[in-house]
């Protein structure tokens, strides 16, 4: 880009940025951030479209010897460097990265990643009651990740900010309750979740306030859904 006082602003190649939830992002940047992490032997990121047609992230990367890095801590690795939204979606390791003919990482060769539930330090814990089991079907549906765990954090599993105001709106239609939206928003995992419907049983919403209420939720924009996220930080730190 030239600007007009003739200087000249070099963005990098096309093909390595994305635009992703109306951010631009610069794809080296990231890997060169994950690569940073001591455990990392060598990292790619590449921008996919997925099933809603909206872009995600994915970072394929390799491990040093037998490293037992989880998921959940290169997310916090590269939150503590990056923005949110540079965050990749989802994390696949591999053994080596496969390579072009002249030693390049072959970003064509890159499998698809699976649905599967990513390694992470929290175990596995199933659903406790009817209430959880409607969550976890909420999560994995929207999250396309199988199975969740009662405990798990929702952005640990790939969610981010936009995706977190769906899955809201999708709680308030399933239990239309009379919930404070800040209190499912401050709700990371499917048990605070399900302490939060269990505190407002018996209250129900009216029609007209349910509809206002979605309305709100469904065209929020990220910024105003990253204030209403503000304990998420506390929770990443628990």
């Amino acid at each position: 880009m030239i600007l007009p006082d003739g200087c000249l602003i070099h963005k990098g190649r096309k093909d390595f940025r994305a635009k992703i939830r109306g951010y631009g992002v610069d794809l080296i940047e990231i890997e060169k951030a994950l690569r940073s992490h001591g455990d990392i032997k060598d990292a790619v990121v590449v921008a996919k479209r997925g099933g809603s047609n909206d872009a995600q992230m994915i970072a394929y990367y390799a491990l040093q010897g037998q490293s037992g890095v989880t998921i959940d801590e290169l997310r916090r690795f590269l939150g503590a460097k990056l923005a949110d939204y540079m965050v990749p979606s989802a994390f696949v390791k591999l053994d080596n990265l496969p390579l072009t003919s002249n030693g390049k990482v072959d970003r064509k060769a890159l499998p698809e990643p699976g649905n599967e539930r990513p390694e992470l330090k929290e175990p596995y814990q199933s659903p406790r009651n009817r209430t959880e089991q409607a969550l976890v079907e909420i999560w994995e549906g929207l999250l396309n990740v199988r199975p969740v765990g009662v405990h798990d954090n929702f952005f640990d599993l790939g969610g981010h900010s936009l995706a977190a105001t769906r899955i809201v709106s999708l709680v308030l239609k399933q239990f239309q309750l009379e919930i404070p939206l800040r209190s499912l928003f401050e709700s990371p995992t499917i048990a605070q979740m399900g302490e939060v419907i269990a505190e407002y049983q018996g209250k129900q919403i009216d029609v007209g306030e349910l509809d206002r209420l979605l309305t709100e939720i469904e065209t929020m924009t990220e910024g105003e859904a990253q204030k209403l996220l503000a304990l998420r930080e506390k929770t990443k730190l628990s």
